[in-house]
């Protein structure tokens, strides 16, 4: 039995919830929370397996409930967000910073056409998250004098010769991709694609959620586009990303590839077919093994790869897979993964690599 804690101030939207949680006998709603403050004395007194987080809420909200319940009692945590509109999402995405998992668009009311759809993805993420061992996030005062990077390999020769980062990430992404990409150069001198697994609906705010705390601007791709250099470009809703020749980006609705489009596997192999060594793939925490054997290939072919380490990751799967089969060159944090595409964009430029 998933023992699920409700975080919601609105009755109407509760009673909702439990009656969608109702109809799987593997869930049991264990408490209900009205505000960010209640939440935290609940999940000390009822230990649920996974909380759903609202985010505007009285007293306390979703992000500051969020931050505080990793701090003190680590539990996975799934927003449950009511919009989609791209000034609701940025608190949002502030919670999957202080260590939500996931985020999921509460479903439509009963007798809308996509009800039942909705609600098996809320239900099938929730129980997806409970499985996940969340661990004890260190306040943010006490990180900044606790961080030691690894040792950063220096940028090798063929730096000079990249054309395009490539990067695929799933749960957990979202913070360890704006870690990265906050740590980039102004004046980075290729373009960056992601595939970024993320619910329906939500990526254009996390686009914008990315332009806004990242060191270069971010668009959702579009078929057909040039990628510029010092420009991120995260893969649409429902389409498959690929590079082409020119460099252009191609999108497509082939069928899926690990249950996923967009998949990390899909990129990853059209950027070895176009690339090859000139490029570099970066796999980052998620679930699953999406983009690991193509990451395998992309070495082989004389790129530079890289998997997120295991401690950094909330879920070691993806990079962990990889790492198995022997295809990263290097396993690197997040910070440690921004400071050596820094190495490779200064020797790119000619400069002290």
């Amino acid at each position: 039995m998933i023992r699920v804690l409700i975080v919601e101030d609105s009755p109407v939207a509760q009673e909702f919830l439990m009656h969608i949680f109702s109809f799987d006998p593997e869930v049991q709603v264990v408490g209900v929370a009205e505000n960010g403050l209640e939440a935290i004395d609940l999940v000390s007194l009822k230990r649920p397996d996974v909380i759903t987080m609202d985010i505007h809420m009285p007293i306390m909200d979703g992000f500051e409930s969020t931050r505080k319940i990793m701090e003190t009692v680590p539990t996975p945590i799934v927003i449950v967000s009511s919009s989609t509109m791209l000034k609701e999402l940025s608190s949002t995405f502030r919670a999957m910073e202080a260590g939500a998992l996931a985020v999921v668009l509460r479903p439509p009311g009963i007798g809308h056409p996509d009800h039942d759809e909705a609600s098996r993805d809320l239900i099938r993420t929730v129980k997806t998250m409970s499985e996940i061992k969340v661990v004890r996030r260190i306040p943010e005062r006490a990180k900044k004098n606790a961080l030691s990077l690894p040792a950063i390999p220096q940028a090798p020769e063929t730096a000079s010769d990249i054309q395009v980062i490539a990067i695929g990430a799933s749960t957990g992404g979202p913070p360890a991709l704006q870690k990265i990409l906050l740590g980039l150069p102004h004046d980075l001198p290729f373009p960056v694609l992601i595939v970024q697994h993320i619910a329906k609906g939500f990526v254009e705010g996390f686009a914008e959620w990315l332009s806004n705390t990242s060191s270069i601007p971010m668009h959702i791709a579009s078929d057909g586009g040039h990628p510029l250099p010092g420009h991120g470009y995260i893969a649409p809703d429902g389409f498959h990303m690929e590079i082409a020749a020119g460099p252009r980006i191609v999108l497509s609705d082939q069928p899926p590839e690990n249950g996923l489009r967009p998949s990390v596997a899909v990129l990853f192999r059209s950027v070895t077919q176009v690339l090859g060594p000139r490029s570099v793939g970066i796999l980052l925490t998620g679930m699953g093994r999406d983009g690991a054997e193509e990451l395998k290939a992309m070495k082989e072919k004389g790129a530079i790869t890289i998997a997120q380490d295991k401690e950094s990751s909330v879920v070691h799967g993806m990079p962990g897979e990889a790492i198995k089969i022997d295809a990263a060159t290097y396993a690197l944090p997040p910070e440690g993964i921004a400071e050596f595409l820094s190495r490779l964009s200064k020797r790119k430029n000619g400069g002290y690599q």
